[in-house]
């Protein structure tokens, strides 16, 4: 199968193991919610910032809204985000006792959490399959025919009806690195290890 060939190469492309390894599923959807419409680089220092300061929705709830904001003020759109993140510590210490849902479909259901920050925190906070779609894994599954897709709510749902479990947790790891290296918007095929699996790359 083309897509075990496709995942064999970017796994040894990019030094990837089987298995993602799960970390806090509360700094995991934080993270994910402060890297809406922002660079990977900002979210990191923004997290860092606030995760020195406060890691838990109950520390979190007590810094004031102006000491919020200048924490994750890297990740911009920081008044915006402050706002939701306190929504959400509020919700998950009132509805699901201080504890992040381990499920998208309750997930979804916090203030600023679409699809992909919900399947982002499952496979990454919890461990468990999801298939996590950003502006990468839906141009590059589209350009390696995996999908013809529009959007990347269309390309999750596509990629949970063909692409086999096993790949589902790091489908997106894998995808989001070889699109920040090769497969950028103006894709650098001649350096690309799959570009025989790719119409873009013949």
């Amino acid at each position: 199968m083309e897509i075990d060939k496709i995942m064999s190469i970017l796994g040894q492309e990019y030094k990837q193991k089987a298995v993602v390894s799960s970390k806090d599923p509360f700094k995991v959807l934080i993270s994910t919610v402060l890297s809406q419409r922002t660079k990977d680089a900002n979210t990191t220092k923004a997290s860092k910032q606030l995760f020195e300061k406060a890691s838990t929705p109950k520390e979190i709830l007590k810094l004031k809204s102006k000491e919020l904001e200048d924490l994750i003020r890297p990740s911009g759109f920081y008044k915006q985000k402050a706002k939701k993140i306190k929504e959400i510590c509020q919700i998950i210490l009132k509805e699901y006792n201080g504890k992040v849902p381990d499920t998208i479909e309750e997930m979804i259901k916090l203030p600023g959490v679409g699809r992909k920050t919900a399947n982002c925190t499952l496979v990454y906070g919890f461990g468990k399959p999801g298939v996590c779609v950003d502006v990468h894994v839906h141009r590059i599954s589209n350009r390696l025919n995996l999908v013809k897709t529009k959007t990347p709510e269309q390309t999750e749902s596509e990629l949970r009806k063909t692409l086999p479990k096993k790949y589902w947790k790091t489908i997106n790891n894998l995808l989001v690195k070889h699109g920040q290296n090769v497969c950028k918007s103006k894709p650098k095929c001649e350096n690309c290890p799959i570009k025989e699996h790719c119409d873009a790359g013949k």
